[in-house]
């Protein structure tokens, strides 16, 4: 068993978190930024309307797939080594990605930036929790700040998207990673310790290999999903695959000495219910941005670059919801009320969209206040959820654990985001108005109701499921 853990705190540790949290903004960054660049790839390169959703399904692909493999080289390699070499593969692989001359090319790239991105994500999240396991307020607030980064990574990419495409270029969208990356590695020596004991023990390659198959086959197949649909042979035999893979997976971690995911890990506290809650969050608000960015400019007309503004506020409300109230009020009320208070203003959300979305809409009436409540139930649901899915986990395990929470959210986001896309797409396709834009919004409609249920699900299952806790310790 390892004892990672700092004796002393690290008079650098908020110069390192901050660190950590642009690292991780970059990493959620590159999964939402290209979005609106697409159409201007896909008259760059040439690419058919079906292949085009390569560009982000290469990415998440390989970022969903190895997220558990990245944490358990971290705790077995050292956190800071495997940062510093995922940070490497997402510089290299994002100057290729940004001088793409062929369909192929770019997909080759972007695949290597999800490696790069699955490196750097439990690696930065387990430094977190080492740098700050000595005072569980310092705790609290530096995951406050490490939700943060994350989901202003997803709402600002699309921004960033946004005004990089329309005035400089969409091949800047993956570019701009170069120098930014370069910027945390040259900082990463100074402000990063290194780990003072690493976890014993050798790489399970049996269980690293099934999980990442397994993993990529799940993520692969739910992204099929969204344009070949649930029913087609495309989605449902990787997805079979998969799941067997998975389940065999699960035997072998049974009977290893060395697993690469030891199952007691689950005996954590509120770890097992924190990880659901990750992927229920992620699976209501990275569809909810999604349909919001479609609606925006094709229902009201705006231009990509207006569009971007107008998405602005989100990440605006969140950094203001997430430090000045999603902690306080934790450390008040514990993660259980706060965490299914969070799921309600969520699901509300969604709902008060479903109704306020309209083909006639207008964004300060229609768009401005659901968007903030959504803010507020993210900073709220996602702080107890972070919390509960790390906090408790011993210091050999962080890696892994990290690993786990980031595999939750990726493939929350992924299931999410097909689920709602189909739900859109068959409300669309089988309604009765009299416009294409009506057909079309009452997709958007449908889609922003059943993200309310899912958040919803989430906030039935917090209230069932959770360990009431305060100030650190369980009730």
């Amino acid at each position: 068993m390892s004892t990672n853990t700092i004796s002393q705190p690290d008079p650098n540790r908020w110069k390192a978190l901050f660190l950590l949290c642009f690292a991780n903004f970059l990493v959620m960054m590159d999964s939402a930024i290209i979005q609106i660049a697409l159409p201007s790839i896909k008259e760059t390169l040439g690419y058919s309307q079906e292949n085009l959703q390569w560009v982000m399904s290469a990415f998440l692909i390989f970022f969903g797939g190895f997220l558990l493999l990245g944490g358990r080289l971290a705790d077995l390699f050292g956190n800071r080594r495997i940062f510093n070499f995922g940070v490497i593969i997402l510089i290299i692989s994002s100057l290729f990605a940004g001088i793409a001359w062929s369909e192929m090319s770019l997909n080759v790239s972007r695949a290597v930036q999800g490696l790069g991105s699955a490196f750097i994500a439990p690696a930065a999240l387990s430094l977190i929790m080492i740098l700050f396991s000595s005072n569980s307020k310092e705790m609290g607030k530096a995951l406050a700040f490490w939700g943060l980064s994350g989901a202003a990574g997803g709402a600002l990419g699309i921004v960033m998207g946004g005004i990089i495409t329309e005035f400089v270029g969409w091949r800047w969208t993956l570019l701009i990673y170069v120098p930014l990356g370069i910027i945390v590695l040259l900082l990463s020596p100074k402000l990063l310790q290194k780990s003072g004991s690493k976890a014993t023990g050798r790489v399970d390659y049996i269980g690293a290999i099934l999980v990442t198959i397994s993993s990529m086959l799940i993520v692969y197949g739910i992204v099929t999903a969204e344009h070949s649909g649930w029913q087609s042979i495309n989605t449902i035999l990787p997805l079979s695959i998969g799941a067997v893979l998975f389940i065999v997976f699960i035997i072998v971690q049974s009977k290893t000495k060395e697993p690469l995911m030891p199952l007691n890990i689950f005996k954590t506290p509120n770890l097992a219910i924190g990880n659901i809650s990750v992927f229920l969050i992620a699976a209501s608000w990275f569809p909810l941005v999604y349909i919001l960015v479609l609606y925006l400019q094709q229902i009201l007309q705006l231009s990509p670059f207006i569009a971007a503004m107008a998405m602005l506020p989100m990440p605006i409300f969140m950094a203001i919801f997430m430090v000045a109230i999603a902690e306080k009020v934790m450390e008040k009320f514990g993660i259980k009320k706060t965490l299914v208070t969070g799921f309600i203003l969520l699901g509300a959300a969604g709902i008060l969209f479903s109704q306020t979305a309209g083909v006639d809409g207008n964004y300060w009436t229609n768009v401005l206040l659901a968007s903030l409540i959504a803010s507020l139930g993210n900073a709220l649901a996602y702080l107890p959820a972070t919390t509960a899915s790390v906090s408790e986990v011993e210091s050999g395990r962080s890696g892994i654990a990290s690993g786990l929470y980031n595999t939750f959210y990726q493939i929350g986001s992924a299931v999410g985001l097909a689920v709602i896309v189909a739900v859109a797409g068959a409300t669309t396709a089988s309604s009765t108005a009299e416009s294409q834009t009506g057909a079309l919004n009452a997709g958007f409609q449908q889609g922003f109701f059943w993200i309310g249920i899912i958040a919803l699900i989430g906030f039935v299952l917090a209230l069932l499921f959770t360990r009431s806790t305060k100030a650190g310790k369980t009730e």
